[in-house]
């Protein structure tokens, strides 16, 4: 696997973990001094986590993509765009959702963590 590539799988990684609550795997995934940029506001990597929660205790369920990738990486740093083309299902009605991201990963013990976040929801097409 490329370092692109593995630098990708980490973001599909957090996905995974954030759709089904995984704290521990998140914890992992995210590195120390983690932080987000989302909904116009900062969080550190337990907030957001905790912001899905919150999101899903009330019936709303999210699908992730990681698609589109441009990734750049150099030594032991790597940022990475894509477009995450996805959903929001509130009370049984899904909503196709386009969400534009990056992230600044770096490599720690041997794997790449998430050090930055940042998500912008796209403007609805059509």
């Amino acid at each position: 696997m490329s370092e692109a590539d593995a630098v990708a799988a980490t973001m599909r990684e957090m996905y995974a973990a954030a759709s089904v609550d995984d704290l521990a795997a998140l914890r992992r995934i995210f590195a120390n001094g983690f932080y987000a940029f989302d909904l116009g506001m900062r969080f550190d990597g337990m907030a957001l986590a905790e912001l899905i929660q919150a999101a899903h205790a009330r019936g709303q369920r999210f699908v992730w993509s990681v698609e589109e990738t441009e990734t750049h990486v150099l030594g032991d740093w790597a940022w990475i765009t894509y477009v995450n083309r996805g959903s929001v299902t509130v009370g049984g009605a899904q909503t196709a959702v386009t969400w534009l991201e990056s992230a600044v990963l770096r490599r720690d013990t041997g794997r790449w963590r998430i050090q930055f976040f940042h998500s912008t929801r796209a403007p609805a097409s059509g």
